[in-house]
């Protein structure tokens, strides 16, 4: 038990932690757009149940790690003079979770930006709890995968790799959980912010959609399909959220 409170493994810990927050970024922002189509104290609920599954989704897949290595395996081989591909179970969720994400924020961008404010609301008052919930859950799993593979390249070698990733795990979910209310409130306040965080989404869909082809070490007409680095998109998100900080800044000016 002492070598789980050495330097290296929390220095591990500090780092595992802050990486599923940034990864866990684009999960708040689906969860606080889907609850905000909410009323009153469903979206409370819905926030808490959205993360809560999140948390459980990423100890399930840590426990059943060898399982969701398997995934890695081929399931689907393609290979004619246009695409060549080694398609696993772990690029079709990637894949179908990318297409869920570009679909949803082009319809939510579309209800805000030609819908008006009367058929908004209305649209709010249609959409049930249960329903929201599952579009979470199935975009959490998405989620969950990718932020399970990516610690895991991190934490390789790493001594009790799974409790420092599981600990990590909690932690991060656990403060994101203090701040979700808050940001959510925010970003529902602002339309612009409302925009840019679907524009994001849509940016996050395209990149599942790109590392879904990589992953099946996908060729079209020759050309290898690459990844998308998420260092240069989570650095994109910070600057285009501090361009809109200054202008709303700007705005509130007499």
């Amino acid at each position: 038990m002492e070598s789980f409170f050495s330097t290296e493994i929390l220095s591990a810990l500090l780092t595992l932690t802050f990486l599923e927050i940034v990864l866990g970024i684009d999960n708040i922002l689906f969860v606080s757009i889907i609850a905000g189509k909410l009323t009153g104290k469903q979206q409370k609920k819905a926030v808490r149940i959205g993360l809560a599954m999140a948390m459980i989704l990423r100890l399930l897949l840590l426990l059943g790690i060898s399982v969701l290595m398997r995934m890695q395996a081929t399931w689907i081989k393609l290979d004619n003079p246009i695409i060549q591909a080694e398609i696993s179970g772990q690029a079709i969720i990637l894949f179908l979770g990318g297409l869920f994400l570009l679909y949803k924020s082009t319809k939510e961008i579309y209800e805000k930006v030609e819908l008006k404010e009367d058929q908004n609301i209305h649209l709010r008052g249609q959409t049930s709890l249960t329903k929201a919930v599952l579009q979470i859950t199935l975009i959490n799993l998405v989620f969950s995968v990718d932020s399970i593979l990516t610690a895991l390249g991190m934490s390789n070698g790493l001594p009790h790799a799974g409790m420092v990733m599981g600990t990590a795990i909690v932690v991060s979910v656990l403060i994101m959980m203090l701040f979700a209310h808050p940001v959510g409130d925010f970003v529902n306040q602002h339309p612009s912010l409302q925009v840019l965080g679907l524009s994001f989404l849509l940016l996050i869909g395209f990149m599942l959609l790109a590392e879904a082809a990589h992953l099946s070490h996908t060729e079209i007409l020759g050309q290898t399909v690459g990844s998308i680095p998420k260092g240069y998109l989570y650095f994109a998100i910070a600057f285009s959220l501090g361009v809109e900080f200054i202008n709303m800044k700007l705005r509130k000016k007499p």
